[in-house]
């Protein structure tokens, strides 16, 4: 599905994805956790009494920009509801942390059409446990714009499917169920394939929850074979634990964020008492990543990205749920807005559900480099090679830490690592103070052009203090 070259496109080199950045000398990789150890990070919270989400909000859902504003759909379960019957919800935000619940007036609820339920047709007669929605206003045809895949118990939770021309009124499938049974939490297109990543592993001994990827070329036939995408059972030391809930496993696939050349997911973290009492389960999130959409690995093995044990959990009453220790869900929904980095997740498992939780980063720094080198030695990395297509390109950094002390250069090598005129290390003209995105300059060139071949770019950590720098990104964006 990729290439070893990478065309210019989107491209972002990220520290902690080593398909991009190969070739590393001197330097350390950083990850940089969430906590909410600060204080209450809810964004979106139970209804009043009487509607639709007041007894539960489930963050089994997905956020997607659309326009200038942050869409999401979500799970809600209403206090007169049965058990487990769970609806889909929507909501809607200028910037992440103030969502309001529009009043529909779709779908009739405790007598009247006053909710935010939108409109599935018959499926809101049966418990909706997880839905990924896909948005693409570029589809031909007005009536797929939205894409939704969910799991409900109307098709004993197989893979099922509907679309929408407004976000708002969906329309099934008639081929539903269009896959097998699927627990997903991720989505993305990737090459032209829609892809789905879910919590699966029955196929896989030992059996155990594990993330598995479906895809699907026209979002209606869906694999029944599923790849094999990422697994935790096999880290060492290897858990003596027996029972389908104990020991490391992958809970829910992962949340995909498809970054062109990269694609970053957020995972479960199960962490099973070796008694298998569910209860017992600690959950943080996982980073993972990934350059085909089918395989998945950690830049820092077991590092949790957020963590559960400072999410609040110990505000919930105890009992309520089936996990009584920190336990947090990730949901469908990463979004660069302004200089921050959003990505929206809950609280496991469902008796807890208070509402949708929201982790922020300064943008795109979920991680970096930094020289463990010393002065007056240079530490550096190199780029996988890099297809410009003949066009021209110009780079940029997330960087911190620049002072008169150090300095941070780019240049620009061939693909067989040797230095092009005019773009070397000597030529640069380095970013002169730290920001999410600093340009990088060349004394007879603002910018990459005139290569007709594929490059490489090099970035080299200098000065007496070089182990100040802090490097989260390199981005190359083309230029007309």
């Amino acid at each position: 599905m990729v290439g070893f070259a990478q065309s210019l496109g989107e491209i972002v080199l990220f520290p902690f994805d080593d398909y991009s950045i190969p070739f590393q000398h001197g330097l350390k990789l950083q990850l940089v956790p969430y906590s909410c150890s600060h204080g209450r990070n809810i964004v979106l919270e139970r209804g009043p009494p009487g509607s639709p989400d007041s007894k539960h909000v489930v963050y089994y859902g997905s956020v997607q920009k659309v326009g200038d504003e942050l869409w999401m759909w979500y799970l809600g379960q209403g206090d007169k509801d049965d058990e487990w019957h769970q609806r889909v919800c929507f909501a809607k935000s200028k910037d992440g942390f103030r969502w309001e619940k529009p009043n529909l007036g779709l779908v009739e609820y405790n007598g009247n059409k006053n909710n935010n339920l939108v409109d599935m047709g018959d499926v809101v007669n049966y418990n909706v446990t997880a839905c990924v929605v896909f948005y693409e206003p570029e589809d031909p045809d007005p009536k797929r714009r939205f894409k939704m895949a969910f799991e409900s118990r109307k098709y004993n939770n197989r893979l099922a499917v509907a679309y929408s021309e407004d976000g708002l009124r969906w329309k099934e499938s008639p081929n539903n169920p269009v896959g097998p049974g699927l627990e997903m939490q991720g989505g993305t297109k990737f090459n032209g394939w829609y892809v789905l990543t879910g919590q699966g592993g029955c196929h896989y001994p030992p059996w155990t929850r594990k993330l598995v990827v479906h895809i699907s070329r026209n979002f209606e036939n869906w694999t029944e074979a599923t790849c094999l995408g990422f697994r935790r059972d096999n880290l060492p030391p290897r858990s003596m634990a027996y029972g389908p809930h104990a020991g490391k496993q992958v809970h829910l696939g992962a949340a995909l964020w498809n970054r062109g050349n990269v694609i970053i997911g957020f995972y479960g973290q199960w962490n099973g008492h070796p008694s298998n009492d569910r209860r017992l389960t600690v959950m943080n999130l996982g980073l993972v990543i990934s350059n085909d959409a089918l395989h998945y690995r950690e830049p820092v093995p077991d590092f949790p990205i957020v963590v559960a044990a400072e999410s609040n959990w110990y505000l919930i009453p105890k009992g309520t749920g089936v996990a009584d220790f920190p336990a947090l869900i990730q949901g469908q929904g990463f979004e660069n807005i302004g200089d921050k980095t959003l990505f929206w997740y809950g609280l496991w498992p469902e008796g807890r559900g208070d509402g949708v939780r929201v982790a922020s980063w300064p943008r795109d720094r979920l991680g970096y480099f930094e020289s463990f080198l010393g002065p007056s030695k240079t530490a550096y990395f190199i780029s996988a090679p890099i297809d410009l297509e003949g066009k021209s390109a110009r780079i940029y950094m997330n960087v911190d830490g620049i002072s008169q002390y150090n300095e941070i250069t780019a240049e620009i090598l061939d693909e067989e690592f040797n230095p092009i005129p005019e773009y070397t290390k000597k030529e640069c003209i380095a970013p002169k103070k730290s920001g999410l995105c600093q340009p990088v300059k060349w004394r007879k060139h603002e910018k990459i052009e005139e290569i007709n071949h594929t490059i490489r770019i090099k970035v080299n950590f200098e000065g007496i203090r070089p182990e100040d720098l802090k490097l989260y990104a390199v981005y190359l964006k083309e230029e007309s």
